[in-house]
């Protein structure tokens, strides 16, 4: 593999950090070098071809089907944001963001793992994973040229990204949630939330305008949602390097399927205990890998089921609102799904600091009105009867 560093838009990108996968041949980025930070959208080239960005948009308050007839099963990642959203600096910042992690995802495929420890092996640059990822998704956001600031869990300071603060995003991302199972070869992914301008703080998560994460299994998807547009959306990698829509997903129903997090947390927080019990013995089946990406995605892909992840006195709150809550939440609900802390949902938290973490629960309104319920006694989707394990 070629090393050594080019420059693009003027910031030096080193070749070992950007290669991409073997399905394809040109480099990372474009090839054409850009003296212009802020030349036309349309004169950009991904993979040598040109970023088509059309006009064309729908009605925000369009019908699930008149937005299927336009935003097809079948369109590539770039026909589909171009008939979703009138917004060109959005819909560059999301295929930008799908280069990135169409390069992670080669690049935990192929990555060297002893022990706990990963690296990546190309090149002079030896890198964990996470780590590389998170090289990756910011130099992919710092060559968008629409995003201002950035942060990760992995570097959770504000990164000035050189984008506009007006008509421009901030992103927070966590860039392999997962890193601690990539030995045993389980299914992890990136998470990321968009906001506009210049704030990822005195924000909440429902002033998201998109928010997406990758998945790294057997099969690589990237699943998208909008705001003011139906649904949430995924996108296959297929063989050629291109991202195909897939599914889209608008409803999640009832199903006994369950995804139980931190529970140490059920030793000293017997409301959690019984709700574990109830799942147990009215016969849900358990599927939790420890992930929390594959775990939430199951369901919306399977649109059934419910995600946990509670704390206790001596097992608190791990999981930051900023960089994994808030976005997954985003996707669940506008899949049709419900979020819950306990009393709200999740996109109603306001994010007061960067590390701001929380308790959180993703399913159906029938397993969000029970955990409500059963943990706290009430739940603000349903008054009255009392359902499941609460009884």
């Amino acid at each position: 593999m070629e090393t050594g560093v080019t420059s693009y838009a003027g910031s030096a990108i080193p070749h070992t950090v950007l290669s991409r996968s073997r399905t394809t041949t040109q480099s990372w980025f474009p090839l054409q070098q850009r003296s212009n930070r802020k030349s036309s959208l349309k004169s950009a080239t991904f993979f040598g071809e040109p970023l088509r960005v059309e006009s064309k948009s729908i009605s925000r308050t369009a019908s699930r089907n008149s937005f299927t007839t336009k935003c097809e099963i079948g369109d590539s990642l770039e026909e589909f944001l171009n008939k979703a959203t009138p917004d060109k600096n959005l819909i560059r910042l999301l295929v930008c963001m799908g280069e990135a992690l169409r390069t992670i995802s080669f690049k935990v495929k192929t990555a060297s793992c002893g022990g706990t420890a990963c690296v990546n092996t190309f090149g002079d640059e030896q890198l964990a994973v996470d780590v590389l990822a998170d090289k990756l998704l910011f130099e992919s956001l710092r060559y968008s040229h629409v995003c201002k600031y950035a942060c990760s869990e992995e570097l959770p300071e504000l990164q000035d990204m050189e984008g506009p603060a007006e008509g421009g995003f901030s992103v927070a991302f966590d860039p392999l949630d997962g890193s601690s199972i990539v030995d045993t070869n389980f299914t992890v992914g990136t998470i990321f939330g968009v906001w506009p301008g210049d704030k990822l703080t005195g924000v909440t998560g429902r002033d998201q305008v998109a928010a997406a994460m990758g998945i790294y299994g057997p099969r690589t998807t990237y699943v998208i949602a909008v705001k003011d547009i139906p649904g949430t959306h995924e996108f296959l990698l297929l063989d050629e390097g291109k991202w195909q829509h897939v599914k889209d997903t608008t409803t999640i129903g009832e199903g006994k399927m369950f995804s139980p997090g931190n529970l140490r947390a059920t030793f000293d927080n017997p409301d959690y205990d019984k709700l574990i019990n109830y799942y147990v013995r009215a016969k849900y089946t358990l599927r939790y890998t420890g992930g929390m990406v594959p775990d939430v995605n199951q369901i919306i892909v399977k649109e059934k089921g419910i995600f946990t992840n509670v704390s206790s006195p001596s097992a608190k709150a791990k999981l930051r609102l900023l960089f994994e809550v808030a976005p997954l939440g985003f996707l669940i609900e506008k899949a049709g799904g419900h979020s819950s802390d306990g009393f709200q949902s999740v996109l109603d938290k306001v994010i007061n600091t960067l590390d701001e973490r929380t308790q959180v629960a993703y399913g159906s309104k029938n397993e969000i009105i029970r955990f409500e319920e059963t943990l706290y006694g009430s739940s603000r989707l349903k008054a009255g009867e009392r359902v499941g394990a609460a009884v």
